[in-house]
């Protein structure tokens, strides 16, 4: 069988019978779509199809690029869409655009030539390494939107460059670091080279103008290294100074500061070793080591600014009469209606009132396969949705969507400083203060031992005990594993979880939504008393649509709502339908309302709710919740652990038994009010054990709180979010299982640094202060330590398999 053609631009396989070629380079090419056509055309129209000369790879199918609608590019020419990314300079305007669809070099020189050959365009520079194209061109003679639309012609894609403060921020501070860590590790070859001409050892016959020559060639290359690279630790050392608080900044100062000026004066006197090689290595490893916690804390912070650039630029706003306009997302307003086409980002947090389609969550919650959401269901903003059109009513804007809501518990999570953290910044506290007194003895023994040599020693003490691997050893773990947690959909919002993890003896947890579906779904309704099952189910929806349970959903829209509705956590609702007071929930809560002695439940299966009011039970409601395909493997990797496991929950119903028995677990109690709940874990508290609780509901809240560790699953309601140690955003509780590896792993590589740390430091002072290490050996020594510590760190960036 005869391979596929493929497609002269893109590559990519031409359909059998394709009508569609141009004329390129004096020859007929077959294109595999119109798109490629179409762009082949303008490239040839435009003079420039030398681009295909010099092309290394493929094209992108423009058909694959984001398709803006016309309205949307009519946006960028309002003066207001504008102001934040386009700078007006007279006649002149300058932008920067990100570009996508950029597969070589000669995309670049494609975009270049084609804008530059526009009338009013005056400058276009691509830079390829970041596809940021910078264009200044005269507004009034070619609108921005045309702009746009010229890059849409020929197959790539532009969007306006707003990168985010924290990001930009990020690599100008990484830019700088590499900067300084490339001139430490090129001057300092030099100086070691030099220094090493002058050195005894190699027996060189320098004739003295040269040796003065060559120490002064040192001196002038490790200038830079001490004040340009070096520049962050005086600064830093000032800074304890000035607050009295001690930190490796002031103990690296001393060390850097002392031997440069012990080498100015070798220099000017001509006398002594120079050490300008010490001071260069100390500054390079040091550095290097520095770079390397920069990189593992900017894997975190780069996972935050990816959630803060989802939300779209605009969003199709639905008037009264179904039209649509685009808005920006700054003019939406709560309450409004919105149309949210396929492969169009969720503007806003919202409620589907009309469609069907699948949502892909997985940047929020790391599910890779999109969601099914019809008529009903919540939405998120920042989510994607990948199907069919969705009609929403805008719920939450800005700071109150869920997205802004997890951004803020994120860095809290990353501000937070667990216990273990702070043991390990006090130790290194004490410890330089130790190292300063000891360096001030052992200065003034060896000044009266042998003076010539007191100065050196007490350098190479400073410097070999330099407590940076003491310093480093905790926070760099500690991030790295908050990035990987982040990647499996599990966001900490507190610092202390992976040390707590650790010190877990019993896991409590909640049924309905946690180690269930909590998707209920109506199966039976038995009426009690007059009214039908219609006339039952429409009493019972009125009263749960103001509730955010997960029980709530299973009874669908209600065609009124009760009013004075009081939640009555782990017992049910109460309201009021017209004249008539009810409740739904717990037989004996529901019989109270009437004086009556509860109903028997007629059977064991599902999860009975009674409806009553003031005359009575109304009608018995059947509700059947699935247990979750991963819960099985939470409790076998508890019970691996050697976990005390136990099921408390608010359903009075025999589902609490049956969910126990499915699960083995033995100690199981149902109809627990929230009260009840946390007596049980006062219980425990009181006989030392260390709780975990994993739920999602209101009435979990106390416990959540009162919990050594405690988890909310992705979908629980706001309150316990906020009271909760972590959320769990995936739902996968295989991701809850990875937390407890990861935590593992975290304690035993935090460990293992603070011992190779703290034996290092221990070992070298007796050896430094004995004056048997040289300052060069000494920073060679602490530096390779430091490195070793934070590569040792960057171990717990891979995510750990299931």
């Amino acid at each position: 069988m005869a391979s596929p053609i493929p497609c002269y631009h893109c590559g990519l396989p031409v359909p059998a019978g394709s009508q569609f070629h141009a004329q390129v380079l004096g020859e007929k090419r077959l294109l595999c779509c119109p798109g490629c056509q179409a762009v082949a055309e303008a490239i040839v129209a435009g003079g420039l199809e030398h681009y295909y000369k010099h092309r290394s790879e493929r094209a992108g199918n423009p058909q694959e690029l984001p398709q803006a609608l016309p309205d949307e590019l009519a946006l960028l020419d309002r003066a207001d869409v504008q102001a934040p990314f386009v700078e007006h300079q007279g006649e002149l305007s300058e932008t920067n655009l990100l570009i996508e669809g950029i597969s070589c070099a000669a995309c670049a020189w494609l975009i270049e030539k084609h804008l530059r050959g526009l009338p009013g365009v005056a400058e276009a520079n691509l830079n390829l390494s970041n596809h940021r194209l910078q264009v200044r061109w005269v507004d009034s003679q070619l609108p921005l939107s045309q702009l746009f639309k010229e890059l849409r012609k020929i197959g790539y894609a532009g969007h306006p460059w707003q990168a985010d403060a924290a990001t930009e921020q990020l690599t100008r501070e990484n830019r700088r670091a590499m900067r300084q860590l490339g001139v430490a590790g090129l001057l300092w070859i030099q100086v070691m080279m030099a220094t090493m001409a002058t050195w005894p050892e190699f027996n060189i016959d320098l004739s003295p103008e040269l040796d003065k020559i060559l120490r002064w060639v040192s001196l002038f290359l490790t200038t830079p290294i001490v004040f340009y690279c070096c520049g962050q630790f005086f600064r830093g050392a000032m800074r304890d100074l000035r607050t009295r608080h001690l930190s490796m900044d002031l103990s690296v100062s001393l060390a850097i500061g002392g031997a440069y000026a012990a080498g100015i004066w070798s220099t000017v006197t001509g006398d002594g070793e120079l050490y300008f090689d010490a001071v260069g290595m100390f500054a390079l490893f040091l550095l290097a080591g520095r770079y390397l916690e920069r990189r593992a804390r900017e894997r975190t912070a780069a996972a935050t600014a990816q959630l803060v650039q989802l939300l779209p630029a605009s969003c199709l706003r639905l008037d009264a009469d179904g039209h649509t306009q685009r808005v920006l997302l700054s003019e939406l307003r709560k309450g409004e209606q919105v149309l949210v086409p396929p492969g169009a980002l969720l503007p806003a947090d919202g409620r589907i009132l009309s469609g069907q389609s699948s949502v892909d969550e997985s940047l929020l919650t790391g599910e890779y396969l999109p969601q099914p959401r019809g008529v009903d269901d919540s939405v998120t903003a920042g989510t994607l949705n990948v199907e069919g059109p969705l009609t929403v009513e805008v719920e939450a804007l800005g700071d109150a969507t869920r997205l802004s809501a997890i951004v803020r518990l994120l860095e809290r999570a990353q501000s937070d400083k667990p216990r273990l953290a702070e043991i390990a910044e006090q130790t290194a506290q004490w410890f330089l203060l130790i190292v300063l007194l000891v360096a001030a003895i052992v200065g003034l023994v060896w000044w009266q031992i042998d003076s010539s040599r007191a100065f050196w020693v007490v350098l190479a003490l400073l410097v070999a005990t330099c407590p940076c691997a003491l310093a480093l050893a905790t926070p760099t773990a500690l991030t790295a594993a908050t990035g990987s947690l982040h990647k499996l959909g599990m966001l900490l919002t507190r610092g202390h979880v992976l040390e707590g993890l650790n010190q877990i003896d019993t896991v409590i947890f909640d049924k309905t939504g946690t180690l269930t579906e909590g998707r209920l779904t109506l199966s039976a309704i038995h009426p009690l008393g007059e009214l039908d099952s219609d006339a039952c189910l429409a009493l019972a929806a009125a009263l749960e649509i103001r509730s955010e349970h997960p029980i709530a959903r299973a009874f669908g829209r209600a065609t009124q709502a009760a009013e004075r509705v009081d939640n009555i956590p782990g017992l049910g609702l109460q309201g009021w339908v017209a004249d008539r007071q009810l409740r739904i929930g717990q037989a004996a809560f529901v019989s109270e309302l009437s004086g009556q002695a509860p109903p028997e439940i007629p059977a064991d299966r599902g999860q009975w709710l009674l409806l009553g009011d003031c005359q009575g039970p109304l009608a018995w409601f059947v509700l059947d919740d699935r247990l979750r395909d991963d819960a099985p493997a939470l409790l076998a990797a508890c019970r691996e652990r050697g976990w005390q496991v136990l099921l408390l929950s608010g359903d009075s119903s025999p589902m609490v038994a049956e969910v126990a028995r499915q699960l083995g677990i033995e100690q199981a109690r149902g109809g627990l009010t929230p009260d009840a709940k946390l007596a049980e874990l006062k219980k425990l508290h009181e006989q030392g054990r260390r709780v975990l609780m994993l739920g999602d509901g209101v009435n979990d809240v106390p416990v959540l709180a009162g919990a050594d560790i405690s988890v909310a699953m992705g979908g629980a309601t706001d309150l316990a979010k906020t009271s909760a140690d972590a959320v769990l955003l995936s739902n996968r509780l295989t991701s809850l299982i990875q937390a407890f590896n990861l935590a593992r792993r975290t304690r035993r590589i935090i460990i293992e640094n603070l011992t190779w740390a703290s034996l290092y430091n221990g070992l070298v002072l007796p050896f430094a202060a004995l004056g048997w290490i040289t300052p060069i050996w000494a920073a060679l020594g602490m530096s390779l330590s430091s490195l070793l510590v934070v590569l040792n760190a960057l171990r717990l960036t891979r995510v750990p398999k299931q």
